[in-house]
């Protein structure tokens, strides 16, 4: 799938979860380096690679090498600057007893490679239930966070009416340069996901430094990667390495499993869609053939990897760049759950969200 440059950033983020040698890690005899970096770039997994090659350095062209490094120990600063951050979060929204949750970043990167530093993040995920909106907004202020989108405004008029119609809002600080993204509910759509919240099964997730964070337990936090990456429609690597990193070494009853779980927690064919890419990058599904082949089984799932496989392996570029990029995005949303009622919600969704950007 892709080009030579794409499938050996492929092998990269493979060997950052399997059982695979770094020293082994030799690039092909004809790559674009510079087709290599920009790849890497775009996809945000410069540390996974340069995790995988750090042990064969020579193989690399000095640019490379040192634009590889670089990113590296910059990700790895940003990671620890987000653990701290994340720590103040929780002691003090603990303190206060308000629940909540860390969503992908930093317990993704624990649990996904064994080491959160190498995972690049441009945000923090806070999971919080509805109810707690004003008490969190206060706690986040208090925190030294300001509320970038929606606009600010006493006393929360605007923000509580944003999380009616969106599932985040976004929030900042500048010492040290730190983004929140504050969700009250998982997906975009409603009828995705919706049993999935702050009170959903959890587990606590060690991300180095004596701090341990709450997170999704594995079933939820299958369904909801597999409603994330499907959101966007899997057009940028390091979404869908991560998803086979989590799977990585399961027995096959447990990625069965948690397949069936994940259609009753509501993520339809999100699921399918993801670990049918999974596959045909990572070999996700090789222990699982039955799998596979029930998956296969159904259209509208392998139109759905058919569309996601085209957008990851493309040309590295935003979806907004591309001529009819976003189309892909929107019209795969429209499969993810079968039946005219979810299709309908989600052109109301959509149409909504573009009135708002108009506006």
């Amino acid at each position: 799938m892709g080009s030579a440059e794409f499938r050996f950033l492929v092998d990269c983020c493979r060997r950052s979860f399997a059982d695979a040698a770094f020293e082994d890690c030799l690039p092909p005899e004809r790559i674009d380096w510079h087709r290599f970096l920009r790849l890497a770039r775009f996809h945000r997994v410069e540390g996974l690679a340069w995790n995988a090659l750090s042990a064969n350095p020579q193989a690399l062209p000095e640019p490379v090498r040192s634009a590889l490094a670089q990113a590296a120990s910059r990700i790895a600063a940003q990671n620890l600057q987000a653990a701290a951050a994340c720590r103040a979060l929780l002691d003090t929204f603990e303190a206060a007893n308000v629940p909540l949750l860390f969503l992908k970043g930093l317990t993704l990167g624990a649990l996904a490679y064994g080491n959160p530093a190498i995972k690049a993040a441009i945000d923090i995920d806070l999971l919080i239930d509805p109810a707690d909106l004003s008490h969190a907004a206060k706690l986040m202020r208090r925190c030294g966070y300001r509320l970038l989108v929606p606009a600010d405004s006493e006393p929360d008029r605007i923000l509580h009416k944003w999380h009616r119609g969106w599932k985040e809002s976004v929030w900042a600080k500048d010492s040290p340069s730190l983004q929140i993204d504050l969700h009250t509910r998982t997906a975009d759509n409603r009828r995705l996901i919706p049993v999935i919240d702050v009170h959903s099964p959890a587990q606590r997730v060690s991300v180095g430094s004596g701090v341990e964070l709450p997170t999704l337990a594995d079933e939820p936090l299958f369904a909801y990667l597999a409603v994330h990456g499907a959101s966007s429609a899997w057009f940028r690597l390091k979404w869908i390495a991560d998803f086979a990193a989590l799977l990585h070494g399961r027995p096959a009853a447990n990625i069965e499993s948690l397949y069936r779980t994940s259609q009753s927690l509501g993520a339809g064919r999100s699921a399918g869609q993801a670990l049918f890419l999974a596959d045909a990058l990572f070999g996700s599904l090789e222990e699982v053939p039955t799998l596979r082949d029930e998956l296969a089984r159904d259209p509208p799932t392998v139109r759905l990897f058919r569309a996601t496989e085209q957008l990851v392996a493309g040309e590295p570029r935003e979806p907004t760049e591309r001529i009819g990029g976003t189309f892909t995005i929107h019209w795969t949303q429209l499969l993810l759950l079968p039946g005219s009622a979810y299709k309908l919600s989600e052109l109301s969704r959509q149409a909504r969200r573009l009135l708002t950007r108009i506006a």
